[in-house]
């Protein structure tokens, strides 16, 4: 066992653990996987040696394949495994899959210390201090106390450097892990961040691949297709994507192996996914729900829905360097988001529109203004919000208040390109483009919200 892996969950095992069980080395590595809160998955995986099938669902059948690259499932309170492992010296990478919430950080990164857990964590690293035992009741509860304490255990025993690895679906995942991590150490322990300089790195990433959810029908196709009852399935899209920027000083796998890329420069590859990816199912679930779709697969076959997603890409395009494969992206973005058997909900996709909107199309958008173009690809994604809103469709919204008051004002639709970006709403022409755009949209429709 050389990697430790914090979040123990379905996406994890379709694409961390997948890219190491197909790395070329894939024997000399092995995970050792902590849940969250619950110890359900935990118990099954290792009931079955932490094997697992991975379903991969293509648009016609399925694809069986047992992965092993898991040797240790634990649960996420099984602390001390958890602080044996991190301070092992064998243990040469820590991957982490804990969500945006489970950084329990400020917007800047660093740790929020008036949150209840982290300031309880704090007090509870600061009561060991510099040379103190830990004790069983010495037990932080957020991720990040977790890895701290592990880390000055490490540094106790002279252990060697590690590498951290975010595999957040987050901006700067890496960097906002250091600074969580750098910020609650220099409050605990005040010889861990000479340590970590010299013995930590931190790698950030961008991943990709379609998980959803397992249900029972699928536990009873794997038996039925493979003879093997497995508790613990997980279902991916056959697509999968992993980007890596920074240094492995104690070794890898080699995941290049498997498919992944390492790279010096991230940014580019974020702001790919984010504008094409991210940016394409935003303007699905606005104009696809205006139109009666359902479903990501539903709305790219509609030529209209198509057509739009098109004259997006070709702005993303030419906001973004060369190099980044972008003909091969696009073909692959409507490969994927045809497979209708990897059912992605457009209800689901257009929840919070606004935050996604002011980081998937208001930059592009920006940029193409900037460089003397009319951005007539973003304006059409920003009227199909304003009309799905107006629809009732997209008001499921941490921005509910501020939409609502948008809705209420004089010019309900300047009042909602105020919200999304200021420098866009002061551009009289790309204002008028949106209005255009929007009385196109929202003329023909016949679908309103229940």
């Amino acid at each position: 066992m050389r990697i430790v892996h914090l979040g123990l969950g379905a996406f994890s095992r379709s694409h961390q653990a997948w890219y190491t069980a197909h790395a070329d080395d894939a024997s000399e590595w092995g995970i050792a996987a902590y849940a969250g809160r619950s110890r359900d998955l935990a118990d099954r995986l290792t009931a079955q040696d932490g094997l697992y099938t991975l379903i991969e669902r293509g648009p016609e059948y399925d694809r069986f394949e047992v992965i092993g690259s898991v040797v240790r499932a634990h649960a996420g309170d099984d602390l001390e495994s958890l602080l044996r492992d991190l301070a092992a010296p064998d243990t040469a990478v820590v991957t982490l899959t804990i969500t945006e919430t489970g950084y329990v950080s400020t917007p800047d990164g660093s740790p929020d210390l008036d949150h209840f857990g982290m300031a309880r964590d704090l007090e509870v690293l600061r009561a060991l201090g510099s040379d103190a035992a830990v004790e069983p009741t010495a037990r932080p509860v957020t991720a990040l106390g977790r890895l701290v304490l592990g880390l000055e255990l490490r540094r106790r025993a002279g252990g060697p450097a590690l590498a951290l690895v975010s595999c957040d679906n987050l901006p700067d995942n890496g960097g906002r892990l250091r600074r969580g991590i750098e910020g609650l150490a220099a409050a605990a322990f005040p010889a861990l961040p000479d340590w970590l300089a010299d013995h930590v790195s931190f790698v950030s990433t961008s991943v990709d691949r379609i998980t959803p959810r397992v249900e029972a029908r699928d536990v009873a196709e794997v038996a039925a297709a493979t003879g093997r009852l497995d508790e613990a399935p997980v279902i991916a899209e056959p697509f999968s994507d992993w980007v890596l920027s920074g240094e492995f000083p104690s070794g890898r796998p080699a995941w290049e192996t498997a498919g992944a890329t390492f790279v010096a420069d991230l940014e580019p590859y974020e702001f790919r996914k984010l504008w094409m990816l991210n940016g394409a199912h935003s303007l699905l679930a606005c104009a696809g729900l205006l139109r009666g779709h359902v479903s990501v697969a539903e709305a790219i076959a509609d030529p209209e829905c198509r057509s739009a997603v098109e004259r997006l890409w070709d702005e993303d395009a030419r906001n973004l360097p060369a190099g980044l494969g972008l003909d091969h992206y696009r073909d692959a973005l409507l490969e994927r988001f045809s497979n209708a058997r990897i059912e992605h909900r457009l209800e689901q996709i257009a929840i919070d529109s606004l935050a996604k909107l002011r980081v998937r199309v208001a930059p592009v958008a920006e940029r193409e203004l900037g460089a003397g173009r009319t951005a007539e690809g973003c304006a059409t994604v920003i009227a199909a919000w304003m009309a799905a809103i107006e629809s009732g469709f997209c008001r499921a919204d941490a921005a509910e208040r501020e939409i609502a008051d948008a809705l209420a004002s004089p010019n309900p639709r300047e009042g909602l390109l105020g919200l999304l970006s200021a420098k866009l709403a002061a551009d009289p022409v790309f204002a008028a483009k949106v209005e255009c755009e929007f009385a196109r949209i929202a003329a023909p429709a016949e679908v309103t919200a229940k």
